[in-house]
C-alpha cells in the first residue's frame, strides 16, 4: 500500500501567490498531484513543480524562503496553450 503524503493544499496557494510578482501568468491554483518527491500543481495558467521540501517549508518557515529560491521556482512554470475556437 501507497503511503499518503500530507501535503497542506494552502501552503501551494501561498506560495504561488508569492510567485505571483515574478510570473503574472501562473494564475490560481486548481489542484495537484504527488510524485515521488515533486508535486505537480495545475494552476489556471499551466503547471509548475514544486519539491515537497519547499512546500513544507512554506508551511512551517515561510520567512526562511530566499528571494532567489523563489525566482527559481517561479522559473519552472509552463504556460498551457489556450486553444483556440474555429468558426
Amino acid at each position: 500500500m501507497r503511503k499518503k503524503h500530507n501535503i497542506p493544499a494552502y501552503a501551494i496557494v501561498e506560495l504561488l501567490m508569492r510567485l505571483s510578482p515574478f510570473n503574472k501568468r501562473i494564475g490560481d491554483y486548481k489542484g495537484h498531484a504527488i510524485r515521488a518527491d515533486d508535486v505537480l500543481v495545475k494552476t489556471s495558467g499551466g503547471r509548475i513543480n514544486f519539491s515537497q521540501t519547499l512546500i513544507m517549508r512554506q508551511f512551517a518557515q515561510p520567512e526562511l524562503i530566499s528571494h532567489d529560491e523563489l525566482i527559481k521556482a517561479a522559473a519552472q512554470f509552463n504556460a498551457v496553450r489556450v486553444k483556440q475556437k474555429t468558426i
